[in-house]
């Protein structure tokens, strides 16, 4: 089982492509040096984002939905 699980992480965001982009934007951040904001149990970058999202250290921005 995948921890955080996806409706943990669904709970977070509007969609599952806004999570998809903001970790994939936080993972290319931790490759290219940044340091991590939390204790990790993951070794690989996406999964460092994961938890951020999960414990509220990484949050999407709000929607812009609706506006044009």
């Amino acid at each position: 089982m995948l921890d955080p699980s996806i409706d943990h992480l669904m709970a977070k965001a509007d969609s599952k492509y806004t999570l998809v982009i903001l970790a994939a934007k936080r993972a290319r951040q931790l490759l290219d040096g940044a340091a991590p904001n939390t204790e990790s149990r993951s070794n690989k970058y996406v999964g460092v984002a994961l938890e951020e999202i999960a414990q509220d250290i990484l949050v999407p921005p709000e929607s812009n939905r609706g506006t044009k």
